[in-house]
């Protein structure tokens, strides 16, 4: 039962980054591919019927924490308090700026509120993948099963890691090409004009580049986290999920320069379900490692008595279903093409 939870939070997560993960990826690249108010709100239309809904997966994703591990939600949010206000402040300028932008017609203050959505996009995507490159490669947790991570201490992996190193960095780093080639790929299929061409040139380019990233990682991984072998090595056939992130990235390149926007946009989706189940296969059965493993963070450990699992999980299934429905019918109702004209 705590195994089912486990794979059930991770799906809700890697939901997120796919859906949630388009909002940011448009966002980090608003001032690249739009030039102009007309092009800049072409943009936002794209994407402001569904951030919000969008952002619900975030959130069932916390409570599922809270509900099945609150041993590992009360450990991971007191030991990475300061990056957790860090996004929540991101969350929050992001929203504002994606609705804000709208309250006065100035141009100074639309400007304003675009870099804002830019800046907050990008820096999310790092501080999310900076998270994950933190759960991969283990936090200090003592004996006493808590821990405190400064911002950083000397960019070493160590026994006193901070939030950034040089390998939670990379990760972040890896995030931010991968949200923005995925948001890229989301504007090639349902925008025209200018803003369309733009973002097809520019995926192209950021689908090389993660793919460059995605196989560094992989090596980077095994430098700072030993037991990354032995996860893997432990359950082989993980070793597909690796293979499927890049591979989607690849299928996105080859679709997007054969005119096959929506496929393109889809291969990529796979890609990063994949990367979170590679993440996810390494660290299994320990929700947050240690630096030191003995100190490791279980499932086991970290669960809800097995009864409330089960009663839960009777609830959960008729919820999921109905967000699905809720989602299917968001999407639906979205025009297929967004015009410049509106």
């Amino acid at each position: 039962m705590e195994t089912i939870w486990f794979c059930l939070l991770m799906f809700m997560l890697g939901t997120y980054v796919v859906l949630g993960g388009t909002d940011l990826g448009v966002g980090i690249l608003h001032l690249c591919v739009a030039r102009n108010e007309t092009k800049r709100q072409q943009v936002i239309r794209s994407i402001r019927p569904v951030w919000k809904p969008n952002e619900v997966w975030l959130i069932a994703a916390g409570g599922t924490l809270f509900l099945a591990f609150p041993t590992a939600l009360a450990v991971s949010f007191s030991g990475f308090y300061l990056a957790l206000m860090l996004v929540l402040w991101l969350l929050v300028l992001r929203g504002l700026g994606l609705e804000l932008r709208y309250q006065l017609p100035d141009v100074l203050w639309r400007q304003f509120w675009d870099v804002a959505v830019s800046a907050s996009s990008l820096l999310l995507a790092l501080c999310l993948g900076a998270a994950l490159g933190n759960v991969v490669r283990g936090v200090p947790l003592d004996e006493h099963g808590v821990f405190f991570e400064p911002l950083w201490t000397n960019f070493r992996v160590g026994d006193q890691t901070g939030i950034l190193d040089w390998y939670t960095m990379l990760v972040g780093l890896a995030a931010v090409v991968a949200l923005a080639n995925h948001g890229a790929l989301w504007l090639n299929a349902c925008v025209e004009g200018d803003v369309r061409d733009r973002a097809n040139r520019l995926a192209a380019r950021l689908g090389v580049a993660l793919i460059a990233l995605l196989i560094a990682l992989h090596g980077a991984s095994f430098v700072a986290r030993p037991e990354f072998r032995d996860g893997l090595s432990a359950r082989p056939w993980g070793v597909v999920f690796p293979v499927a992130a890049v591979g989607g990235v690849a299928a996105a390149l080859v679709w997007r320069r054969r005119g096959k926007a929506w496929r393109a946009y889809f291969a990529s989706c796979t890609a990063l379900y994949a990367m979170l189940a590679t993440a996810t296969v390494s660290v299994y059965p320990d929700i947050l490692p240690a630096r030191v493993p003995t100190y490791a963070l279980s499932i086991e450990m970290a669960a809800a008595p097995r009864s409330g699992l089960v009663d839960a999980l009777y609830w959960w299934i008729p919820g999921i279903i109905i967000v699905g429905a809720y989602f299917t019918y968001i999407h639906t109702k979205l025009p297929k093409t967004i015009r410049e004209d509106g």
